[in-house]
């Protein structure tokens, strides 16, 4: 249901739950993935450096700890693809369209815009997956679905959609902001988490209204399904002392109706019109009404047997193993394409990963032979336009899905551009992180300098401080806290730039790898990224900082950084002439360079110039590698000399000349 500032009229309803009554019949438990989005976002993470992807991580473990400890089993069921029928295409553009200029104002003036980092479901999906908490994708939106389950097992709802206000649920609703999930309380044996629930029959009975009228309530409240004509519905509020509430009036009005076609129709002609416009409503109102019906629901014998309705590939899907990308591809031939926290007046950081989501919808779409399309429509930013865009697929020439792992490993690093031989001299943890960074490397415009590859490099092998154990590693968090917090609150306009176009790379190759069957691990995300840090080693490079007085990684770290810097040194692919980017490629990057205002980011193809980045580039490496080569013939030395402590912090610090 449409929100309009009016839920007071919803809150009045809610029952504190004593600590017995919610152990009793909280056994089981369901609710969305907004439910721990809305968390984050309470708990003050940062939001436009990128993701604070290892707090975000702890807080859902400190979240799941939370429900178990008062033996409450979740289970998770999260939205799949958009709405097939496009009902809400309308809303759905708008919401992008405010987006698209949140994020610019996050980028321009650092404030606080609630922006989703882009990686934040993967983070979320396998954060669920290590807790073992049961989890279900739906093949659209999940809220019929976690309404219908809730109802079956007869426990309660806790989510902040107000949604759920409608629908009848046996065991009613705890929302969000009223459940104290940080503050467990105890009570005997037995502990417990303090919160409110909604029941629709207290709302009805307060309102003396019919408890079938509830949906045609939220249809004529206005929801994302229907669009009706402004209406001053408050004059029917009672109470003229006070200001007067558009719903509270809405229902005063209602109170008079028993069935809902008789209430339709009513209003229909209250708020008037053509003939024909009143039954272009009536039958809006009607679709809208539907959306509350409770169905029955397929996830019980997913939950209890694994048995999944059939569909392309349901297990995976039903799993949470695909996204819900792969059923938009699928079903709409439509992609909705993230929105980062960027300027407005740069390029989509979605272009630089184009080509590989290209292979990823040949894959989908080129084997079904009820497709006929060769091209699909991708939904993205340009300037504060919602726009789109018919891409090309790319078909491999592998016969998918019962390609072996070697083909399905092959289309994989093709599409990266990146040789197996190199990759295998890493450990397998890491080979999908080099693959990717050398593919940004490669593509991302304006090139990024060896700067923030180091900067990106080091932030993936310095050792997260909220696994950090106490006592002697105290001072490593201590060094780790003081670096972060030094971080500007606005980010840098060029460094967020560069990094959001590695995490979308970084995101596409997942989804790809995910859709092969993973011939590469799949890289734990919490781990690789962490967005203040990495902007702040990045601004000390700048201004000459020396890492080594706020850093002291570990000699393990130290040789992951270097075996990970080596990697890219060889996989380093040649700069690519402006010749070898596609027409369709090369048109787009031209119209959106020429609406770019900010000088420095300018786009530059000309070969000379790419030529000369590049060996600057490849020159600091070679130093590096000669760093390197130094340092190995110091091993034996340093291991033989590790027991004087003096030394051993010395030879320490050389290891830092490298970051």
């Amino acid at each position: 249901m449409s929100q309009h500032g009016d839920s007071i009229c919803f809150r009045q309803f809610l029952l504190d739950v004593s600590s017995a009554w919610f152990v009793a019949t909280c056994k089981t438990d369901s609710w969305s993935l907004f439910v721990v989005f809305v968390l984050a976002d309470s708990s003050g993470l940062d939001q436009n450096h990128g993701g604070e992807y290892a707090a975000y991580e702890s807080l859902i473990e400190r979240f799941i700890t939370a429900l178990r400890t008062c033996e409450v089993d979740p289970y998770m069921v999260l939205d799949g693809g958009s709405d097939h029928t496009d009902k809400k295409l309308e809303t759905v553009t708008k919401r992008a369209e405010q987006r698209i200029e949140r994020a610019h104002r996050a980028a321009k003036d650092g404030g606080k815009e609630d922006i989703l980092p882009i990686m934040t479901k993967w983070v979320f999906r396998q954060t669920l997956t290590r807790l073992k908490v049961p989890v279900a994708k739906c093949f659209g939106e999940a809220d019929r679905e976690i309404a219908a389950l809730a109802d079956k097992w007869q426990c309660p709802v806790l989510s902040n959609d107000s949604d759920f206000y409608i629908f009848n649920l046996s065991a009613g609703l705890l929302p969000i902001s009223y459940f104290q999930w940080q503050d467990v309380k105890g009570n005997g044996s037995k502990s417990y988490i303090p919160c409110k629930r909604y029941y629709t029959s207290s709302f009805c009975i307060y309102f003396e209204i019919q408890p079938q009228l509830l949906p045609t309530f939220a249809a004529l409240a206005g929801n994302d399904y229907v669009k009706l004509p402004k209406f001053i519905w408050s004059r029917f509020a009672p109470d003229a002392s006070r200001p007067q509430s558009r719903l509270e009036g809405l229902l005063c009005w209602m109170k008079d109706f028993e069935q809902p076609e008789d209430t339709l129709k009513a209003a229909v002609e209250l708020m008037g019109g053509k003939s024909q416009n009143k039954e272009k409503m009536l039958q809006s109102l009607s679709v809208g009404m539907e959306e509350y019906k409770l169905p029955r629901s397929s996830l019980v014998e997913f939950f209890v047997r694994g048995v999944v309705p059939p569909f392309l590939d349901e297990l995976r899907v039903m799993q949470a193993r695909l996204s819900g990308d792969t059923l938009d591809v699928l079903l709409l031939h439509r992609l909705s394409l993230g929105t980062p926290v960027d300027h407005k007046d740069l390029p989509s950081a979605n272009l630089t990963s184009r080509p590989l989501r290209q292979v990823m919808y040949g894959l989908l779409l080129g084997k079904e032979t009820s497709y006929k399309l060769n091209s699909l429509h991708e939904v993205t930013q340009a300037n504060f336009n919602v726009c789109h865009n018919v891409i090309s697929t790319l078909r491999p020439a592998v016969s998918w899905p019962q390609a072996q792992l070697s083909e399905r490993l092959e289309v994989l690093l093709e599409a990266l551009g990146v040789k197996e031989e190199l990759l295998n001299e890493l450990p397998p943890q890491l080979r999908l992180l080099v693959a990717v960074t050398c593919y940004w490397w490669n593509r991302a415009r304006p090139r990024p300098d060896l700067k923030l590859l180091k900067s990106l490099l080091l932030g993936m092998n310095l050792k997260d401080t909220s696994r950090l154990s106490a006592g002697r590693k105290h001072n490593q968090r201590r060094r780790y806290q003081i670096v972060q917090a030094r971080c500007h609150q606005k980010p840098d306009v060029g460094v967020a730039h560069a990094f959001s176009q590695w995490q979308v790379c970084m995101k596409d190759s997942m989804h790809l790898n995910q859709l092969l069957g993973l011939p590469l691990p799949e890289p734990d995300v919490a781990r690789f990224y962490q967005g203040t840090l990495v902007h702040q080693l990045v601004h000390m490079r700048r201004t000459g900082s020396r890492l080594k007085r706020v850093l002291k990684p570990d000699q393990a770290s130290v040789q992951q950084y270097r075996d990970m810097l080596s990697a890219i040194r060889q996989l380093w692919p040649r700069p690519r002439q402006g010749s070898e980017f596609s027409e369709s490629e090369q048109a787009e990057r031209r119209a959106l360079n020429d609406q770019t205002n900010l000088r420095l980011f300018q786009l530059d193809y000309d070969e000379e110039t790419e030529a000369r980045s590049l060996a600057r580039a490849q020159e600091e490496l070679r130093l590096d590698d000669r760093l390197l080569l130094k340092t190995r013939y110091k091993t034996k030395e340093r291991r033989n000399r590790c027991n004087k402590v003096e030394l051993s912090r010395k030879e320490e610090g050389r290891g830092m000349d490298l970051l």
